[in-house]
């Protein structure tokens, strides 16, 4: 079984292009999703005796947890050591269903995979990319994101042109949706996956 690892920065259409390999019937394991079940169950008492009032209605509350950890190295090593091993357990458990159920690859969704050296945990690598100007108009876009707080986003990611040199495979989602789909299509047939 083939573990596709997909990463890109923010803005670069990396969600967009998941759904895409799902559709083509790659089972998707979403890192970000499983962060946020985890902060509403398995890393509920883990988060709150690591950082105490971070916890409201018995889920972690993201934004009381950021103003402890954004800007503090040690805060946020503290933080990475409590979820990363419960997300490569699910991970491992998702891989484990895969397997069983026979599917010739699968999907490995991790914003900040170079980040955290998860690459050495896939087979390829597929980055998604666009124009720098058409991330900013998408991030930029968002509620809530401001230019600060987009510039300290990118601040904690590899470069695009670092993730682009280390790619196996390269998605230019600036091109529209549909040249985007067709470069999925060519990655699965030349890995031989049948989709």
């Amino acid at each position: 079984m083939i573990r596709i690892g997909l990463t890109g920065s923010i803005g670069m259409g990396k969600s967009t292009t998941a759904k895409m390999f799902a559709e083509r019937g790659v089972p998707v394991h979403d890192a970000d999703a499983c962060v946020h079940a985890l902060y509403e169950g398995r890393g509920v008492p883990l988060i709150g005796d690591a950082f105490p009032g971070t916890i409201v209605d018995g889920k972690v509350d993201r934004a009381l947890l950021s103003k402890q950890v954004l800007g503090n190295p040690e805060a946020m090593k503290r933080l990475e050591d409590i979820v990363h091993p419960l997300v490569h357990e699910e991970e491992q458990v998702f891989l484990d269903l895969a397997r069983m159920d026979g599917h010739s690859a699968v999907l490995m969704d991790i914003p900040l995979l170079f980040e955290t050296g998860a690459e050495t945990r896939v087979d390829v690598v597929v980055v998604v990319s666009a124009d720098a100007d058409i991330q900013r108009d998408r991030v930029l876009a968002r509620d809530g994101m401001t230019e600060e707080r987009f510039q300290a986003i990118l601040g904690t990611q590899v470069p695009d042109a670092e993730k682009r040199d280390r790619a196996d495979f390269l998605i230019d989602t600036g091109q529209g949706l549909a040249i985007a789909g067709q470069r999925v299509d060519e990655i699965l047939q030349e890995l031989g996956v049948v989709a």
